[in-house]
């Protein structure tokens, strides 16, 4: 029997610290004139597309 990632406490656990290292990721990328990786800017649900045509990057 399988069960889904997100409906045990170990599952839900692993998806709050990827939020919280690709909220880290992001910040130190931005802090450092870089643009966050694809991957960190979708864990965080914010479009990788649109963050970049802000124009900074």
């Amino acid at each position: 029997m399988t069960t889904h990632r997100k409906t045990t406490l170990f599952g839900r656990v692993g998806d709050f610290l990827d939020v919280i290292g690709s909220a880290a990721a992001a910040a130190a990328a931005v802090e450092n004139g870089r643009a966050p990786r694809a991957r960190d800017l979708r864990v965080l649900g914010i479009d990788a597309d649109q963050f970049r045509s802000i124009g900074k990057f």
